[in-house]
């Protein structure tokens, strides 16, 4: 069985889910509250992004509880399926919308006038229900995994998702290796694609400010990035894993990669939507305030109330 060291996973966990979740709360209030009044297909796709890094947040905690009972599956046993389930699928779901993120944009600088015309909100509709769908049914493998032979229930009674017999292992291990090339390489290509292209396009128009043209030739560098070490490490686990035949023992650290995904996604959010940003500047706003009250307050009770205060 694959071991993760308490404290590292534990940690990872907790930071991911502490600052994650906040900062996908604050995005998807300005996303809705933004679809609501004037939607555009990226903002819906972000805010699709957005539901998907919230439901892996919201299902962190069996992943930490796990972790605390020395990865022993104490809950029970229906939330060990839907927990992996909605872990691995959120994974998934962020590639597919990330990568139609960087197509919207690809296409507004390479086809600006042509994009503009055919641009609608109903088609990022229907691409965000495609890619809900096709990842539902590709990590569906997660619920019939468990039901493959006759001792699986008995494999799966005190550990989640470990120990596979000799036929789940032949079920599995080409499915892993089919998300990997279908879910995973052929987005990251696209994505890929797009951005460098979006990179090659902006760096050669003049009539767009540097500050801007750099903000979002660093956001398509750090896209790029997200996608490849924050999911391109459990990937090669299936290939890995595909090739030896058995789940490779680092498969459990290269996960963890993934688990960042949650908390750096809010930072594409923040570059890509200058909605977030007035959001975040409001928030960051009041914070000073209350915070100018507290110091305010402070020193007048010290003023009137702690003896000496008022010599200069």
């Amino acid at each position: 069985m694959q071991e993760c060291h308490t404290a590292l996973c534990l940690s990872v966990y907790i930071i991911a889910f502490v600052t994650g979740f906040p900062a996908n709360i604050l995005a998807f209030y300005t996303f809705s509250k933004k679809v609501r009044q004037k939607s555009t297909p990226i903002d819906i796709l972000l805010l699709n992004l957005t539901i998907s890094d919230l439901l892996f947040l919201l299902f962190l905690p069996f992943k930490m509880q796990e972790v605390l009972n020395n990865m022993m599956w104490e809950m029970p046993y229906a939330l060990c399926p839907l927990s992996g389930f909605i872990f691995y699928m959120t994974i998934y779901n962020s590639t597919f919308f990330l990568t139609a993120v960087s197509v919207e944009r690809y296409l507004g600088v390479a086809f600006p006038i042509q994009h503009s015309l055919k641009r609608r909100p109903i088609y990022a509709v229907a691409a965000s229900i495609f890619c809900w769908i096709f990842c539902f049914l590709h990590l569906s493998i997660v619920f019939i995994i468990p039901l493959i032979g006759p001792e699986s229930t008995e494999n799966f009674t005190n550990v989640c998702y470990e120990n596979f017999t000799e036929a789940q292992l032949n079920v599995l291990l080409p499915v892993r290796l089919e998300l990997c090339l279908v879910l995973f390489c052929i987005p990251f290509l696209i994505c890929s694609f797009c951005y460098i292209n979006f990179i090659r396009i902006l760096s050669k128009l003049r009539h767009i400010g540097r500050r801007r043209r750099l903000r979002a030739i660093g956001l398509a560098v750090g896209t790029l990035l997200v996608f490849a070490v924050c999911f391109g490490p459990y990937n090669v686990s299936h290939i890995v894993g595909f090739i030896t035949w058995k789940s490779p023992d680092w498969r459990d650290k290269a996960l963890l990669c993934s688990t960042f995904n949650a908390c750096l996604d809010p930072f594409i959010f923040y570059f890509s939507s200058s909605a977030v940003r007035g959001t975040v500047g409001s928030v960051m706003e009041g914070v000073k305030r209350r915070l100018n009250s507290c110091v305010w307050l402070t020193s007048l009770i010290c003023y009137f109330f702690i003896p000496g205060s008022r010599k200069l």
